[in-house]
């Protein structure tokens, strides 16, 4: 994983990124660089994957990581996770990831998450998505702790792209962190 996205983990914890992956092969390396830099940092992993690719990843950190150490992995089901009230339903995911990290808030436990978003078999409108991650970048920065949201980057509508661009300050492209210009940070509301 990218040495500028530890960095930048190490030195603030508030840390919202959006990757744009193409390739299988790619993903399975970035999501268990991320979860393995992350374990040896002391962190606990809360990983929103889905059942297909979870095993694969799991196979590869039980290369990497004793089971000691695997005990930081927390799987979550992201059908499940994003269709918690049996449709996209931002609030309902929100409250749903507060109940989830709220054992770690309270104890103190430094966390990080890697969300695997496969909108493409959403029927929902895609405003949602834009909902759902405007209030993620804020409970990132209200809780503390950093996430990746990877999205599938050659399935992606050019305006869903742009709605990913303004909702992450920081986005990912293969191994490149970078700054998004188009990040708009949310106003809180009175």
């Amino acid at each position: 994983m990218n040495s500028k996205m530890n960095q930048l983990f190490e030195e603030q914890k508030s840390v919202h990124v959006l990757y744009s992956y193409n390739g299988m092969k790619q993903y399975i390396e970035q999501v268990v660089s991320f979860i393995q830099n992350g374990v040896m940092a002391g962190d606990y992993i809360i990983l929103i994957e889905n059942d297909r690719v979870y095993p694969i990843i799991q196979k590869e950190l039980s290369r990497r990581l004793n089971e000691e150490k695997l005990k930081f992995v927390h799987f979550v089901n992201n059908y499940d996770f994003y269709y918690s009230s049996g449709s996209y339903h931002p609030p309902a995911i929100t409250e749903y990831f507060t109940k989830m990290v709220q054992p770690y808030v309270e104890k103190k436990i430094s966390f990080r998450s890697w969300a695997h978003v496969e909108w493409s078999s959403m029927k929902d409108p895609l405003h949602l998505i834009e909902d759902f991650e405007k209030i993620v970048d804020e409970a990132v920065n209200t809780l503390s702790f950093p996430l990746i949201c990877a999205y599938e980057g050659e399935k992606m509508p050019d305006f869903l792209r742009t709605i990913l661009m303004e909702t992450h300050p920081y986005v990912l492209f293969e191994d490149n962190l970078i700054i998004s210009e188009q990040y708009q940070q949310i106003e809180e509301v009175k």
